[in-house]
Protein backbone atom coordinates (compact mmCIF):
# COMPACT_ATOMS: atom_id res chain seq x y z
CA UNK A 1 0.00 0.00 0.00
CA UNK A 2 0.78 3.62 -0.87
CA UNK A 3 1.79 6.44 1.85
CA UNK A 4 -0.62 8.02 0.08
CA UNK A 5 -3.35 4.92 0.43
CA UNK A 6 -2.10 4.86 3.89
CA UNK A 7 -2.72 8.18 4.80
CA UNK A 8 -6.23 8.64 3.27
CA UNK A 9 -7.29 5.42 5.04
CA UNK A 10 -5.96 6.75 8.46
CA UNK A 11 -8.67 7.41 11.07
CA UNK A 12 -8.40 9.04 14.80
CA UNK A 13 -5.36 7.69 16.56
CA UNK A 14 -3.58 5.61 13.80
CA UNK A 15 -0.14 6.21 13.96
CA UNK A 16 1.03 9.22 11.45
CA UNK A 17 2.58 7.86 7.98
CA UNK A 18 6.20 7.20 7.62
CA UNK A 19 7.25 11.12 6.27
CA UNK A 20 5.00 12.37 8.75
CA UNK A 21 6.87 10.40 11.21
CA UNK A 22 10.52 10.72 9.91
CA UNK A 23 9.69 14.84 9.67
CA UNK A 24 8.61 14.68 13.56
CA UNK A 25 12.06 12.38 14.41
CA UNK A 26 14.11 14.94 12.44
CA UNK A 27 12.04 18.19 14.16
CA UNK A 28 12.95 16.45 17.82
CA UNK A 29 16.48 16.06 16.96
CA UNK A 30 17.16 19.93 15.92
CA UNK A 31 16.01 20.68 19.06
CA UNK A 32 18.04 18.08 21.07
CA UNK A 33 20.57 18.56 18.67
CA UNK A 34 20.58 22.72 19.46
CA UNK A 35 19.72 21.86 23.67
CA UNK A 36 22.61 19.53 24.03
CA UNK A 37 24.40 19.33 21.21
CA UNK A 38 26.06 16.23 19.57
CA UNK A 39 27.48 14.01 22.06
CA UNK A 40 24.47 15.00 24.43
CA UNK A 41 21.90 14.08 22.33
CA UNK A 42 21.39 10.24 22.73
CA UNK A 43 19.00 8.57 19.94
CA UNK A 44 17.08 7.18 22.80
CA UNK A 45 16.64 10.80 24.29
CA UNK A 46 15.46 12.00 20.41
CA UNK A 47 13.56 8.66 20.48
CA UNK A 48 11.59 9.62 23.54
CA UNK A 49 10.77 13.24 22.37
CA UNK A 50 9.27 12.06 19.00
CA UNK A 51 7.37 9.63 20.69
CA UNK A 52 8.58 6.26 18.78
CA UNK A 53 10.61 3.57 19.26
CA UNK A 54 14.46 3.69 19.00
CA UNK A 55 14.01 0.73 16.27
CA UNK A 56 12.57 3.54 14.25
CA UNK A 57 14.77 5.91 14.49
CA UNK A 58 17.56 3.16 13.54
CA UNK A 59 15.04 2.21 10.52
CA UNK A 60 14.86 5.00 9.06
CA UNK A 61 18.61 7.10 9.35
CA UNK A 62 20.88 4.19 11.21
CA UNK A 63 22.75 6.05 13.76
CA UNK A 64 23.01 9.06 15.30
CA UNK A 65 25.36 10.27 12.92
CA UNK A 66 23.22 9.64 10.17
CA UNK A 67 20.00 11.69 12.42
CA UNK A 68 22.42 14.48 12.88
CA UNK A 69 23.36 14.79 8.83
CA UNK A 70 19.81 14.78 8.06
CA UNK A 71 18.64 17.32 10.48
CA UNK A 72 21.71 19.97 10.22
CA UNK A 73 20.48 20.42 6.63
CA UNK A 74 21.31 24.40 6.03
CA UNK A 75 18.32 26.25 6.50
CA UNK A 76 19.40 28.70 4.65
CA UNK A 77 20.45 28.48 0.77
CA UNK A 78 23.41 30.40 0.72
CA UNK A 79 22.92 30.90 -3.31
CA UNK A 80 19.75 32.99 -2.40
CA UNK A 81 20.82 34.89 0.27
CA UNK A 82 24.14 36.41 -1.49
CA UNK A 83 22.75 37.45 -4.49
CA UNK A 84 20.07 39.79 -2.47
CA UNK A 85 23.42 41.16 -0.32
CA UNK A 86 25.10 41.65 -3.63
CA UNK A 87 21.75 43.64 -5.10
CA UNK A 88 23.28 46.53 -3.00
CA UNK A 89 25.51 48.80 -3.96
CA UNK A 90 29.15 47.71 -2.98
CA UNK A 91 29.30 50.72 -0.22
CA UNK A 92 26.25 49.09 1.20
CA UNK A 93 27.35 45.59 1.70
CA UNK A 94 28.34 45.57 5.22
CA UNK A 95 25.45 46.93 6.19
CA UNK A 96 23.41 44.04 3.90
CA UNK A 97 25.52 41.24 5.06
CA UNK A 98 24.58 41.93 9.17
CA UNK A 99 21.00 42.88 8.12
CA UNK A 100 20.84 39.30 6.50
CA UNK A 101 22.47 37.41 9.08
CA UNK A 102 20.04 39.24 11.88
CA UNK A 103 17.08 37.55 9.78
CA UNK A 104 18.19 34.46 9.31
CA UNK A 105 19.02 33.61 12.95
CA UNK A 106 15.96 36.15 14.17
CA UNK A 107 13.39 33.60 12.68
CA UNK A 108 13.03 30.29 15.02
CA UNK A 109 12.56 27.71 12.91
CA UNK A 110 15.79 28.77 10.94
CA UNK A 111 18.32 29.25 14.03
CA UNK A 112 17.65 25.90 15.79
CA UNK A 113 19.47 24.02 13.28
CA UNK A 114 21.77 26.44 13.30
CA UNK A 115 22.13 26.48 17.18
CA UNK A 116 22.05 22.77 17.16
CA UNK A 117 25.39 22.84 14.57
CA UNK A 118 27.52 25.45 16.19
CA UNK A 119 26.59 23.55 19.65
CA UNK A 120 27.80 20.32 18.30
CA UNK A 121 30.92 21.48 16.26
CA UNK A 122 32.08 22.29 19.64
CA UNK A 123 32.50 19.05 21.48
CA UNK A 124 32.22 16.69 18.13
CA UNK A 125 34.96 16.43 15.05
CA UNK A 126 31.97 14.79 13.10
CA UNK A 127 29.49 18.47 13.45
CA UNK A 128 32.72 20.18 13.08
CA UNK A 129 33.96 18.79 10.18
CA UNK A 130 30.37 19.09 8.84
CA UNK A 131 30.38 22.67 9.66
CA UNK A 132 33.67 23.53 8.70
CA UNK A 133 32.44 21.43 4.72
CA UNK A 134 29.61 24.36 4.52
CA UNK A 135 31.06 27.31 5.89
CA UNK A 136 34.51 26.81 3.60
CA UNK A 137 32.57 25.87 0.25
CA UNK A 138 28.83 27.21 0.49
CA UNK A 139 29.49 30.49 2.55
CA UNK A 140 33.28 31.47 2.14
CA UNK A 141 33.57 30.36 -1.43
CA UNK A 142 30.40 31.67 -2.63
CA UNK A 143 30.91 35.23 -1.33
CA UNK A 144 34.71 35.46 -2.32
CA UNK A 145 33.34 34.99 -5.85
CA UNK A 146 30.83 37.43 -5.05
CA UNK A 147 32.36 40.35 -3.48
CA UNK A 148 35.67 39.62 -4.83
CA UNK A 149 36.82 40.30 -1.24
CA UNK A 150 40.31 38.64 -0.73
CA UNK A 151 39.65 35.20 1.10
CA UNK A 152 41.05 36.49 4.20
CA UNK A 153 38.46 39.55 4.75
CA UNK A 154 35.53 37.05 4.12
CA UNK A 155 36.80 34.53 6.97
CA UNK A 156 37.42 37.59 8.90
CA UNK A 157 33.95 39.33 8.39
CA UNK A 158 32.20 35.53 8.59
CA UNK A 159 34.03 35.18 12.06
CA UNK A 160 32.54 37.92 13.41
CA UNK A 161 29.26 37.35 12.66
CA UNK A 162 29.51 34.48 13.53
CA UNK A 163 31.09 35.71 17.29
CA UNK A 164 28.11 38.13 17.15
CA UNK A 165 25.58 35.01 16.50
CA UNK A 166 27.04 32.92 19.46
CA UNK A 167 27.17 36.02 21.77
CA UNK A 168 23.30 37.43 20.68
CA UNK A 169 21.54 33.71 20.77
CA UNK A 170 23.64 31.26 22.44
CA UNK A 171 25.21 33.09 25.40
CA UNK A 172 22.24 35.67 25.26
CA UNK A 173 25.31 38.21 26.99
CA UNK A 174 23.79 41.89 27.50
CA UNK A 175 23.48 44.27 26.16
CA UNK A 176 23.97 42.69 23.01
CA UNK A 177 21.16 40.32 23.27
CA UNK A 178 18.69 42.60 23.60
CA UNK A 179 19.77 45.18 21.10
CA UNK A 180 17.60 46.59 18.28
CA UNK A 181 18.64 45.10 14.92
CA UNK A 182 19.31 48.91 14.02
CA UNK A 183 22.14 49.44 16.84
CA UNK A 184 23.76 46.24 15.96
CA UNK A 185 23.68 47.18 12.48
CA UNK A 186 25.30 50.46 12.92
CA UNK A 187 27.91 48.63 15.52
CA UNK A 188 28.94 45.81 13.14
CA UNK A 189 28.03 46.52 9.45
CA UNK A 190 31.48 49.14 9.40
CA UNK A 191 33.76 46.82 10.46
CA UNK A 192 32.23 44.00 8.15
CA UNK A 193 32.71 46.46 4.88
CA UNK A 194 36.34 47.37 5.66
CA UNK A 195 36.38 43.10 5.61
CA UNK A 196 35.13 43.19 2.55
CA UNK A 197 36.09 46.19 0.87
CA UNK A 198 39.73 47.11 1.64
Amino acid sequence: MTEAAESKGRGPGRRPGPTETREKILAEARDLFAEKGYDGASLRAIARAAGVDPALVHHFFGNKEGVFIEAMRFPVDPSVLLPRIMSFPRERLGEMMVRTFLDVWGDDDRRAPMLAMLRSAMTNERAAALLREFVASALFGRASQATEAPPLGIQAAAGQMIGLMILRYVLRIEPLASASEDDLIDLVAPTIQRYLTS
